[in-house]
């Protein structure tokens, strides 16, 4: 059965575009998933494509991008969200076939590719440390949620200058493994990733520093569409068989 198909975002919608086509009317469905579900979402969607028959085309972003590009008509099916805020922005612009809900919950890391670091935050100080990596905190919510753990401990305003901020978690993982950055924060469910799994150096940060990062899911209204079909993946969503995928991955499933 092959694989799903993760592509840019710009080139799905070109291409949907340009050739007219309409996926779910041709048994596939395009999902628009943050870039922290990236590892995840391709197991799931494998998955389901086993069981249905039913193929994922994937587009891979951060959800404030996503989010601009449902409201500006891109071609989604599903929108799976790092948060809920955004989800129910699309419900409140009336593009959603109902309001959002929780999928996962997800949680913060804090991950170094050098052999001689020990991540731990205070350690952002060190004069060592030239770069960290974070994504965009305006449209990423993983980047939001590290940006409070640094003002929770109280050490923003002395670490700001290190900064160094990714489109996404996908190209905040890209600063991290090409060390470019020394350390950065990103999802659990990257560093337990069968392609990045014991890879470097990482911790698990305090969910007491950051809000809940609640994870949602919606299903975009559009015209001239097999709703069946998406409906279908939205329900497998939260089956049992993808709650032990999401649980393997990091996320939480219940809170």
């Amino acid at each position: 059965m092959p694989k799903p198909k993760v592509v840019t975002t710009i080139s799905i919608i070109i291409l949907l575009l340009l050739l007219g086509c309409k996926p779910s009317e041709k048994g596939v469905i395009t999902i628009a998933a943050a870039a922290n579900m990236q590892f995840a979402i391709g197991e799931i969607s494998k998955i389901f494509t086993k069981q249905t028959g039913i193929q994922c085309e994937l587009v891979i972003s951060s959800s404030g991008k996503l989010t601009a590009q449902i409201k500006e008509g891109a071609p989604y099916d599903v929108f799976v969200s790092a948060n809920m805020k955004y989800p129910e922005e699309i419900h409140a612009n009336d593009l959603a076939v109902r309001p959002p809900k929780i999928y996962g919950y997800g949680q913060l890391v804090l991950w170094s590719m050098y052999d001689n670091i020990q991540p731990s935050i205070e350690m952002l100080k060190d004069q060592n440390i030239k770069h960290i990596a974070l994504a965009n905190p305006k449209t990423a919510p993983y980047g939001q949620a590290a940006i409070e753990v640094l003002e929770n401990n109280g050490m923003y305003n002395q670490v700001k200058g290190k900064l160094v901020y990714g489109e996404s978690i996908a190209q905040t993982n890209q600063f991290i493994t090409s060390k470019s950055s020394e350390i950065g924060f990103t999802a659990k469910s990257v560093v337990l990733s069968p392609k990045m799994k014991g890879n470097g150096h990482w911790i698990a940060l305090d969910e007491r520093m950051y809000s809940l990062i609640e994870q949602g899911v919606v299903m975009i209204k559009r015209e001239n569409r097999n709703f069946k079909n998406a409906q279908q993946f939205y329900d497998f969503l939260f089956s049992k068989e993808a709650k032990e995928i999401l649980e393997d991955f990091g996320y939480l499933v219940t809170k």
